[in-house]
C-alpha cells in the first residue's frame, strides 16, 4: 500500500510541476503569437525569435490561423486550468480534478496530433506555405518534435492516470429513495 501511496504521490508532483511550468511558458512565449506585440518586452520578443531560429519553428515564427486558434484555446480554456490543476496535484488527493484533467488531457492530445504531424510531415519548401521555413532534415524535425512531444506524453500520462488508478475512480453516492 505505501508503494502505490508513494508512486501516486510522485506522480501527482510530476503533475503538479508540469502544469506549474505551463503557466510561464503559455504567457510568456505560447501567447505572443496571438497577443499584441506591445504587451512583451523586447527581451521576450527576441528569445522567442531566437527559439525559432535555433530550432526552425515554423509554427511560432509565422503562425498558420489553425495554430493561432490552438493558442487562443489555450489561453481562454487551459490558462485558466493550470493554477487549479497545481494546485490539486501538489496538494495531492483531489479528486474532484478527475473530470477537468479527463476533458484538458483529451483537448491538448487532440491539439497535439496536427501539430506534431505538421512538424513530420509537411513540406516546408519555399512552394508550401511556410515560406520556406521550417525543419529540412529529420534530426532537425525531430529535435522540434522533442520540443512538443512532452505536451502530448504528459496529458496522455495524466489522461491514463485519471482512468486507471483506483484513487481517482470513485463511485457516485447515490440517493436513497
Amino acid at each position: 500500500m505505501m508503494g502505490t501511496l508513494s508512486a501516486r504521490r510522485g506522480l501527482e508532483w510530476l503533475l503538479g510541476l508540469y502544469f506549474l511550468s505551463h503557466i510561464p511558458i503559455t504567457l510568456l512565449f505560447d501567447l505572443q503569437a496571438v497577443l499584441p506585440r506591445e504587451l512583451y518586452p523586447i527581451e521576450l520578443r527576441n528569445l522567442l525569435k531566437w527559439y525559432v531560429k535555433e530550432f526552425k519553428d515554423p509554427l511560432l515564427q509565422d503562425p498558420p490561423m489553425w495554430f493561432k486558434s490552438f493558442l487562443f484555446c489555450e489561453l481562454v480554456l487551459q490558462l485558466p486550468f493550470f493554477p487549479i490543476a497545481t494546485y490539486a496535484f501538489f496538494k495531492g488527493g483531489c479528486k474532484w480534478i478527475r473530470s477537468a484533467a479527463i476533458v484538458y488531457s483529451a483537448h491538448t492530445m487532440t491539439t497535439l496530433i496536427p501539430i506534431l504531424s505538421t512538424l513530420l510531415f509537411e513540406d516546408f519548401s519555399k512552394a508550401s506555405g511556410f515560406k520556406g521555413q521550417g525543419p529540412k532534415t529529420l534530426r532537425e524535425r525531430l529535435t522540434l518534435v522533442s520540443v512538443y512531444a512532452p505536451y502530448f506524453l504528459i496529458p496522455l500520462m495524466l489522461l491514463l492516470f485519471m482512468l486507471r488508478s483506483p484513487y481517482y475512480k470513485y463511485e457516485e453516492k447515490r440517493k436513497k429513495k
